[in-house]
């Protein structure tokens, strides 16, 4: 009987690509100095290792030869863009005038929307070189988004200092136009040519798999649609949006395959897949990300054409080496690394794998199938997580899902990318062929990120990647040994007989009963009344980011919403109105009666034709009537006047007062002081909620808030905004008048249930669990007058009980009446008690003798506990 050994590698060039690696990561991220003495330290190492004969004459040599080399060249690169000129100027502000050659194509930046500034693509980021320095160009997209690489173009503009971790000398804040932009090679230009055929091709599906495909193939992002990228991300199907080594293998792969398939010999093939090759860096662009997944990409192909599997390893050390060589920045570049520790555990750890799968009796293909995904996240995950601070819980099984999808999406993308500027309607079949798979790779996308707890949150940055590190490897060691193997199973089952039966015990989010309930959507409102049925509820507004309300509806089970609010048309109100139309059956869509700004009013109409959904505009008076709700119109009551000034849009928003069974609840928009005033006539402003108006905006009047005299405000805004939202003076009045004032910021998602009960869900920093807190609503009488001859504010307060996770409070029922008789059958006595002195820590407003009611002596607690978890 044969034995059969297993693979060995060639190791001998590993310490010197890591050596080269680890002096351009220390150049970059610490100093020149530090890169002079890491080279210089590999150099040494590799004389000792050299003399003493510790390793091969081959990988002492090429240590001591690639460390004092990387020293030089990584340590003169970073000095010479510390000390340039342009350096010294961005360290001053300067303004300049710059001619500049572009080096990569703009790559956009997409901005939340908010006010009448639609969310989008405002400014672009291109790469470019300027007198012997690399630059950073920030710029609008309106005239920059156009131009390639290779092109000379004049920029005006303010220089800044750079962030650290490449080579770029300055970053330039453009304004204006590009001036006197010269020809693009004409490489250029017959790419940018192929890429706008695939672009038109693709818009014959629909808008989602129009923007993933040329993202799919030839990593062109700009047209995809943000709710796929966000399930892309948390599912762990983020590489699949950028050019990697997998586009060029599956590109290559397939061409050799064609020419092997018409009898061609492995030398005719192997120049047939390299053509293939050059011709997919052009149409992808000559950006770092393509050119370090070219290099990959010759790397396996080579190793195919040898037939030499030991040759992968050391081919994969001397592309490191000659790539951060080349360029050192590439040494700091988050894809590079991605794309080095993926290609390093398929080559040294998905074979054993494999072999052990196929050993147990698994089929061939199929443990292929489950080994590359599984190593692949596996060995990138501290990367990912440090990077994007949160780790995917469901990366391995949504790649496995996709992956066989991939490759005939990705080939026919580029056959039709081929053939788009020479027959369209032959790249329309194409496109069409394609469809399917790329709509699957959207479903995939999408279920992968629906499920509960997909991602988890980690520390960003190098301590949370190296705390992962530890963390894996930790586990793989433990994992190796058998009585710690069992030790961890224990561990396991024991955490899943324990955290189980909590999870079934207590109730989810939502809270049974809830009527109301304010998302969490960042800077923005969405707001959803419930109906009597379980699945159907009424949406008010839908936030600036489709991804956020999508998930709101899809926790609360919404699947029919016989009527979407509009309360306004600015873009933290309706740009999320894609994703409430999608998969839902809506009735239809309301708004206000000024349609401003023109571009919202467009996209509006145009989202609900597409979905066969009618547009309304109802007036002040309209009623609505479901069961278990009713919505009443209030305002504006104004004739709409054109402009579209955020101040007057402000003020025109649909004002709706709903009858729920938790009580009344005022909708107010973004109404501010011309709106609130115009509704002071209401004959009944009083609501037991509120939604604050402008997000607590400083803009609110008084009279207004007195008027409404609210149990419980709901403000409706985003953690950090730079508006100064919500105003602290709106909240102190709101607490004064004895409402509870709960934030969306702080508090997360926030509902409104039956007997005087509030339930907020805050996501814990894992991002898949939550911290529910349950409170009844305070009682509070404003304007009354106490014995000290001073108004008071009358709050009666319970006592809390509180379980892991969840915290409960509890209080008294709310009562308009005098207060219950002890149960000596006295009333009992307001205590009037002197302020605090003022604490140095925290300001105080008034030193009048404050009054609050409470019991004195006996005490009788009414009301029932809450226990709810999460």
């Amino acid at each position: 009987m044969v034995r059969r050994h297993p693979i060995t590698h060639d190791y001998r060039l590993v310490p010197a690509a890591t050596a080269v690696w680890a002096t351009a990561v220390a150049g970059l991220f610490l100093s020149w100095q530090a890169a002079v003495l890491l080279g210089l330290a590999a150099g040494a190492v590799g004389l000792a290792a050299w003399r003493r004969a510790w390793w091969t004459r081959t990988c002492a040599m090429a240590l001591l030869i690639s460390g004092p080399l990387a020293a030089a060249w990584v340590g003169g690169n970073v000095l010479r863009a510390e000390t340039h000129p342009l350096r010294l100027a961005a360290d001053e502000g300067r303004a300049t005038t710059l001619t500049v050659e572009l080096s990569t194509r703009p790559r956009g930046i997409r901005a939340a929307g908010f006010g009448g500034h639609q969310a989008g693509v405002d400014h672009v980021v291109i790469t470019a070189t300027a007198n012997g320095a690399h630059l950073v160009l920030l710029a609008p997209a309106d005239r920059w988004r156009n131009l390639l690489p290779g092109q000379e173009v004049t920029a005006k503009g303010t220089l800044a200092p750079p962030r650290r971790g490449d080579l770029t000398s300055a970053l330039l804040r453009v304004r204006g136009p590009p001036i006197n932009p010269q020809p693009p090679p004409i490489w250029q230009s017959w790419a940018d040519h192929l890429r706008d055929g695939l672009r038109e091709a693709s818009a014959v599906l629909g808008d989602e798999e129009a923007g993933l495909l040329p993202a799919l193939v030839v990593g062109d992002s700009d047209r995809m649609v943000p709710r796929v990228v966000d399930e892309f991300r948390t599912a762990g199907l983020a590489h699949l949006l950028a050019v990697s080594g997998a586009n060029l293998a599956i590109v290559c792969g397939a061409v050799y395959l064609l020419a092997k398939r018409f009898r061609a010999g492995p030398r005719t093939a192997a120049a047939a897949a390299m053509a293939a090759l050059v011709g997919f860096v052009v149409l992808a662009g000559p950006e770092p990300s393509v050119l370090r997944a070219a290099v990959m990409g010759a790397v396996t192909l080579l190793a195919l054409v040898l037939g030499r599997r030991r040759s992968t390893l050391p081919s994969l050390a001397t592309a490191v080496l000659v790539l951060v060589l080349i360029d050192p920045a590439l040494g700091g570049d988050p894809g590079f690394a991605l794309s080095v520790v993926a290609t390093a555990a398929l080559v040294l750890v998905a074979p054993k794998w494999s072999r052990a799968l196929k050993a147990r009796g698994v089929p061939n293909g199929l443990a292929e199938a489950i080994v590359v995904p599984t190593a692949a996240s596996l060995a990138t995950a501290p990367l990912v997580a440090g990077i994007s601070g949160q780790i995917s819980l469901v990366a391995i099984v949504a790649n496995l899902v996709a992956g066989p999808v991939v490759a005939p999406a990705t080939v026919l993308g580029v056959a039709a990318a081929a053939v788009a500027p020479l027959w369209g309607s032959a790249a329309e079949l194409l496109v069409h062929v394609a469809g399917p798979a790329v709509t699957w790779l959207v479903q995939v996308g999408r279920q992968a990120a629906s499920v509960p707890g997909a991602s988890v949150g980690w520390p960003e940055g190098w301590a949370g990647a190296i705390a992962l590190i530890v963390v894996v490897a930790a586990v793989v060691l433990l994992l190796r040994l058998k009585k710690a193997r069992t030790l961890v199973v224990a561990v396991l089952i024991g955490g899943f007989v324990v955290l189980v039966p909590m999870k079934i015990v207590a109730p989810a989010w939502p809270p049974d009963g809830w009527k109301v309930v304010t998302c969490d959507v960042g800077q923005g409102d969405a707001l959803v009344l419930a109906t009597d049925d379980a699945d159907r509820a009424v949406v008010v507004d839908t936030g600036p980011d489709p991804g956020a309300v999508d998930r709101c509806l899809k926790t609360l089970g919404i699947k029919r919403i016989p009527l979407v609010v509009l309360t306004h048309l600015h873009a933290d109100h309706v740009q999320g109105l894609p994703a409430v139309l999608t998969g839902r059956a809506v009735g239809a869509v309301a708004v206000g009666p000024l349609k401003e700004p023109a571009w919202a009013w467009k996209e509006v109409r145009a989202q609900a034709r597409s979905h066969g959904v009618r547009v309304v505009e109802p007036k002040a008076g309209e009623r609505f009537a479901w069961p278990g709700l009713e919505m009443e119109v209030l305002g504006p009551r104004r004739v709409a006047t054109a402009g579209d000034a955020n101040t007057t849009v402000n003020d025109y928003s649909l004002v709706l007062k709903a009858h729920t069974r938790a009580g009344r609840v005022l909708l107010t928009g973004d109404v501010e002081l011309a709106g609130q005033s115009a509704l002071l006539g209401e004959r009944d402003l009083g609501a037991e909620v509120l939604k604050v108006p402008h997000h607590g905006s400083r803009y609110s009047l008084p009279a207004f808030l007195r008027t409404v005299r609210p149990r419980v405000a709901l403000v409706s805004v985003g953690t950090g905004n730079r508006y100064g939202h919500p105003s602290p003076h709106v909240l102190d009045m709101l607490r004064a008048g004895g409402a509870l004032v709960l934030r969306t910021d702080e508090d997360g998602d926030l509902a409104v249930l039956p007997g005087n009960r509030t339930v907020r869900r805050r996501r814990g920093w894992s991002g898949s669990g939550c911290t529910t807190r349950a409170t009844r609503f305070p009682v509070a009488r404003p304007d009354s007058r106490g014995p000290c001859g001073r108004r008071t504010t009358r709050r009666r307060h319970g006592r809390t009980t509180s379980s892991n996770p969840i915290s409960v409070t509890t209080s008294a029922k709310h009562s308009k009446t005098a207060p219950e008789p002890s149960p000596t059958g006295r009333r009992s006595r307001t205590c009037c008690r002197p302020p605090r002195p003022p604490s140095r820590k925290r300001r105080t407003t008034s030193s009048r003798t404050t009054c609050s009611t409470t019991r004195c002596g006996s005490h009788r607690t009414t009301g029932t506990p809450i226990t709810t978890t999460c």
